[in-house]
């Protein structure tokens, strides 16, 4: 029965593995330097860590917020 438990746990460590790495390649391109919808600066950690990224963090929250309201997750 542990045979089967961990290969089980070997199996989905792959996936999870395997699904951020699909995300990661997805992401990438020049970061914005400024927000595009406030206009703020972007920080340059954000840039760094977020190859692609064009909101700065508020808006992007703001942005996901909306969304799950729109979708009706409260």
């Amino acid at each position: 029965m542990p045979d089967l438990l961990d290969s089980i746990t070997e199996r989905q460590a792959e996936i999870l593995e395997s699904q951020i790495n699909a995300v990661r390649q997805v992401v990438t391109g020049i970061s914005a330097m400024f927000c595009l919808d406030c206009e703020r600066p972007i920080p340059e950690e954000r840039r760094a860590a977020l190859p692609g990224v064009e909101l700065c963090v508020y808006c992007k929250e703001l942005r996901e917020l909306n969304a799950k309201h729109y979708r009706g997750n409260q």
